[in-house]
Order: C-alpha cells, then sequence, then structure tokens
C-alpha cells in the first residue's frame, strides 16, 4: 500500500513536469515549420490560434491565389491588405516569425502588377541585362517586401539553365543563366538588395534543379544523367561571401549524389556535401513537402523522419497542393521523437538555427 501511495504522490509530482516537457517540444517542432492558410487577414488572438491549432509556427508562407481555384484570393489582394496581414501576423504571434513570400520577379512573384504592386522583370531577362538595371530593379522589391512587412523572400533561385528543354527553371524564366558566373553577379546584388532591407534570402534549388526534364510539383525527377558539378559553384561563392541566409532544397533524384533519396531527403547531399564538405552554417528549409515527388513517394512520417535527419531545419507545407493542419504535422514528428526515429538533439540543433536568423527580424 505505502509503495502504491509513493507511485501516486510520483506521479502527481513529475506529471506536470512531462506535460511541459511535452508542450516545450512540440514548440520546438512547430517552430520548425513554415505552413500556408486561408484567408486575407486575422481577426485577433482566438483567429490566430484557431489557424495554427493553438501553436506559433516558426514562419508563414503567402500565395496571392489559390492553386486550385485562380479566381480565389488566398492570401495577397492588394498593398494596403498585405501590410494589415502582416502587421497582425507579428502581433498575435508574440513572437518573431518569417513571413515568407516566392517574390523572384517575372512569372514567379506573389506581389504582382495587377493587385497593385511593382513589377520585376524575370531572371532570365535581368540575366541579359547589366548589373546597374539588376541592382535598380532588386532595391525596389526589397523596398516592397520591406514595407509590405514581409522579412523572408524565397529567392534568387541559382539554379543553372543547363537544359533548354526544363519547363520549371528554364521554361518559366527562373534562372540568370547557364554560366555560373553570371547567376552569381546577378545573385548577389539580389541578396544585398535583400539584406540592405533586413530580408531573409534563401538561395534555391539545392543542390541543383537546372538541368532537369521533369517538376518536381508533378511527380519524381531524376537528374541523375544531367547534372553537372557546376551547378555547385554558386552556392560555394554565395556560403564564402556570407550572403546565404538559408538554403532551400530539391525534391530531385541525383544519384551522383545520393544512390537511394532525392535531395530533400538525403543526408549525403544535406549534411555531408552542403554543411560539411561546402560549409554552410545557416537554415537549410525544404522546398514544399507536398509536392508530388515527395508525397508520391513517402508517407508523412518518413518525410518528416528522413528530411529532419538528413539536416533540414525547416519544412515547408504550403497548402497549395494538399490541406494539412499545423497540429497534424507538429503531432507526426512528436511521435517519431517519442519512437526514436528523430532525436531531440536534431530538433535543438535546428532551433538553434532557426532562432539565429528569427532573432535579427
Amino acid at each position: 500500500m505505502k509503495k502504491i501511495i509513493i507511485l501516486f504522490l510520483a506521479v502527481l509530482v513529475f506529471y506536470p513536469i512531462m506535460c511541459l516537457a511535452e508542450n516545450n517540444i512540440k514548440d520546438l517542432i512547430a517552430n520548425m515549420i513554415i505552413i500556408g492558410f486561408d484567408g486575407d487577414r486575422i481577426n485577433g488572438k482566438e483567429h490566430f490560434q484557431r489557424i495554427f491549432n493553438g501553436y506559433t509556427p516558426g514562419g508563414v508562407i503567402l500565395f496571392d491565389r489559390d492553386y486550385h481555384h485562380r479566381d480565389r484570393v488566398k492570401n495577397i489582394r492588394s498593398p494596403k491588405q498585405l501590410k494589415n496581414l502582416t502587421k497582425e501576423l507579428r502581433l498575435y504571434a508574440g513572437k518573431p516569425i518569417l513571413i515568407a513570400v516566392d517574390q523572384e520577379g517575372g512569372k514567379v512573384a506573389r506581389l504582382k502588377p495587377r493587385d497593385g504592386f511593382n513589377e520585376t522583370s524575370s531572371a532570365k531577362w535581368i540575366g541579359e541585362h547589366s548589373p546597374e538595371i539588376a541592382k535598380k530593379q532588386y532595391d525596389d522589391l526589397a523596398l516592397e517586401l520591406k514595407q509590405e512587412g514581409i522579412n523572408c523572400d524565397f529567392a534568387p533561385v541559382v539554379d543553372l539553365a543547363l537544359n533548354p528543354n526544363n519547363f520549371v527553371i528554364v521554361g518559366l524564366e527562373r534562372s540568370y543563366g547557364a554560366s555560373p558566373n553570371k547567376v552569381v553577379e546577378m545573385a548577389r546584388i539580389f541578396c544585398n538588395a535583400l539584406h540592405q532591407q533586413g530580408i531573409v534570402c534563401v538561395l534555391k534549388h539545392f543542390p541543383g534543379h537546372g538541368s532537369s526534364s521533369g517538376d518536381s510539383h508533378k511527380g519524381f525527377v531524376d537528374v541523375s544523367l544531367t547534372w553537372q558539378k557546376q551547378e555547385l559553384v554558386p552556392y560555394k561563392i554565395l556560403i564564402k561571401e556570407g550572403l546565404a541566409d538559408m538554403i532551400m532544397t530539391a525534391h530531385v533524384f541525383n544519384k551522383q549524389l545520393d544512390p537511394i533519396y532525392p535531395a530533400t531527403l538525403s543526408k549525403k547531399i544535406n549534411t555531408d556535401l552542403l554543411r560539411n564538405k561546402i560549409g554552410f552554417k545557416g537554415v537549410i528549409v525544404s522546398d514544399d513537402l507536398q509536392m508530388k515527388a515527395i508525397t508520391s513517394q513517402y508517407s508523412l512520417a518518413q518525410a518528416v523522419s528522413l528530411a529532419i535527419n538528413a539536416g533540414v531545419d525547416m519544412l515547408i507545407f504550403g497548402n497549395q497542393l494538399a490541406k494539412i493542419s499545423l497540429s497534424e504535422v507538429v503531432d507526426c514528428i512528436y511521435r517519431q521523437v517519442q519512437q526514436g526515429k528523430i532525436s531531440l538533439d536534431r530538433i535543438y540543433e535546428a532551433n538553434l538555427r532557426i532562432k539565429k536568423i528569427q532573432s535579427k527580424l
């Protein structure tokens, strides 16, 4: 009887501590997620908590239109509305979070002229013109992002235009060209413009997507026979110059670098190559994990476990191609931690890098 009483008292004492530890771990996991959501405003703290299931994500990604219903506004309607939305996000988050967009210029721009925003030329067009023109365009882009409350731009693209039949990069004019030196020259100007306004820049898509024939949004993409080592050059130079805050992984499969996993899920690519060999110390962020290149091959549990163990610090769920709640993602990752499939050390390590960036926002 005495043993039962002692056990009961021990549970009373330690249960709150165990719950606190679980909540703390889940908060750290939520800080590793960049998530998309529906809506062009936040109607108070309770609304914020409903959208994000009581958690505060490490970041949000904003879109102008719903992917499946192009006539519907998702997050961005006008300059005034966007400025109010980002203000509300900062207020109700209660801590610094990344408020991100894909604002590359040309066809990939969430802030569009039709909605009252400035127009930026495509990377291809800029790559064919002078550095002075590039500086003017990117200075204007960065200033507009700053004024609208955006603090993270998933740009610049540093993929090389090596395959003329590549649609997702070359066809959409997202590359500055086939020359690594040209790509570095223009990407450097873009990064400096963003940094001047206090905006986080994200180089993409590591280790190179410009030689691919397929689109990872739609399915498995193999670049094993087309990828070239020169695709790493822009990363090596811009990292050495201290311009890379974050680097986004590609979902491409490249057996030259890893015979088993696509880049986002590959420890050989993210840790052995990008971290240890090239020397990147910043935040590695996945491309959208709802793309078919991942979801057609891996379950959610497999994808998050492999990505985090590979060295990816932040995971994107854009909620454009599919729908998932922040709590579903957090609970899934937490179960992997409980089962020993993801170590707490990786969660802490990722958060140290993330918080270093968040502290500058």
